[in-house]
């Protein structure tokens, strides 16, 4: 693994920092305070992102997009971890699971997705059906050269501003080593077809303004065309391509603690008390110290995962103990840069009060880190026969 970056890789880290920087973060404080993202605002970023080049920056040069490794593309996502997601979301990372487009599939979905012409949205989680994937209830039947779809989905990330969506839903049963479990199928259903709501979702706490949603399916008619991969094949094609999810989660939170720990420096470099600055206290030093250490462990972890991806070695658990700890290390930091601010680190005059809160979802998402616990343990005791 080469541990220095290419002139290219330098060139994206400074102009991804620049355009988060220059059009991200003066509207921050805003989206905070409405929990809204005016439509030409969204607009405008999106525009500004396609001009850089670097719209869907994640997808290959075959089917348009600029065809970054994954390593380059951690990086991209480590800046972008810096600033607000409600505005950085428009900076357009489409699902990878996009590639699994076929035939008329690639023009109505992938190349419009790809292009910036729609959003997608990713559609699995249920109200009974969290991390179960294979246990969800929404569920599809086939219907002559349709399928019928019933059930809700929740916590739906950006639904709302999305032009379709995947739906993952149960399409029938088999019996597995483990009992009866369900065969799912992946879908892309379009907002406004028939019998399909967006519905408003919960409010959070974590990332104001990035919202989750509700949908609702009441025999929903989706044609077989739509059927994204192959039918009950649904589960292998999230675990093919979803492991990028768990990655970018590890590089936002890497990017998100830098940000807080630059700031934490700062401060304990000019805040004076008692005639010194604060920072040449050991309380507050040592404090910086962990937490820089910390936060490097988490980027080596992460990236190391990513330079796996791209030499085509398996990565489970590399992915999984990058998502688990930077998810972790970042309630850390950003916890103890309220300490060293003391009240004033509460305050909404500092954006602190918002990265802790908005640290808090990271261990929930994409896999709790109860989950990515059980995937490095699993992959360390199965070769055992345990």
């Amino acid at each position: 693994m080469d541990f220095g970056l290419s002139e290219e890789q330098e060139m994206i880290v400074k102009t991804v920092r620049g355009f988060v920087e220059t059009e991200i973060y003066p509207h921050e404080n805003e989206v905070e305070r409405t929990g809204l993202v005016p439509p030409d605002l969204a607009a405008e970023i999106r525009r500004k992102c396609i001009d850089l080049g670097f719209y869907a920056c994640n997808f290959p040069e075959e089917a348009g997009g600029a065809g970054l490794d994954h390593v380059t593309f951690t990086l991209v996502e480590r800046e972008l971890g810096r600033g607000s997601m409600a505005l950085t979301v428009f900076f357009g990372r489409p699902s990878g699971i996009l590639m699994a487009c076929e035939g008329e599939q690639r023009e109505r979905y992938l190349l419009p997705a790809v292009s910036g012409q729609k959003i997608d949205a990713l559609a699995i989680t249920e109200p009974d059906a969290g991390s179960d994937m294979r246990g969800m209830k929404c569920a599809a039947r086939s219907d002559g050269s349709d399928f019928i779809l019933n059930g809700t989905k929740h916590f739906i990330s950006h639904a709302d501003v999305a032009d379709f969506i995947i739906v993952f839903a149960a399409t029938g049963e088999e019996e597995t080593s483990r009992g009866v479990k369900k065969k799912i199928t992946a879908f892309l259903v379009d907002r406004g077809t028939p019998g399909f709501q967006i519905l408003k979702g919960y409010d959070s706490v974590s990332h104001r303004g990035y919202h989750n949603c509700t949908l609702s399916f009441a025999d929903c008619r989706i044609p077989a065309s739509q059927v994204l991969g192959e039918v009950h094949r649904g589960f292998e094609l999230a675990n093919q391509w979803l492991y990028g999810t768990r990655l970018t989660v590890a590089a936002t939170c890497v990017g998100r603690a830098r940000r807080v720990f630059d700031m934490a420096l700062s401060y304990a470099a000019e805040r004076k008390q008692f005639g010194k600055p604060i920072g040449a206290n050991q309380g507050v030093s040592f404090k910086l110290a962990d937490m820089i250490t910390e936060i490097d462990a988490a980027e080596w972890l992460t990236f190391s995962a990513a330079w796996r991806l791209d030499a085509g070695l398996t990565s489970d658990r590399e992915i999984a103990s990058a998502k688990l700890y930077a998810s972790e290390m970042l309630a850390r930091v950003t916890d103890e840069a309220i300490q060293i601010y003391g009240g004033m680190g509460l305050m909404d005059d500092l954006p602190l009060a918002r990265f802790w809160r908005d640290a808090r979802v990271e261990r929930i998402w994409d896999g709790t880190s109860e989950i990515q616990r059980h995937i490095i343990s699993r992959d360390l005791l199965r070769p055992l026969g345990a």
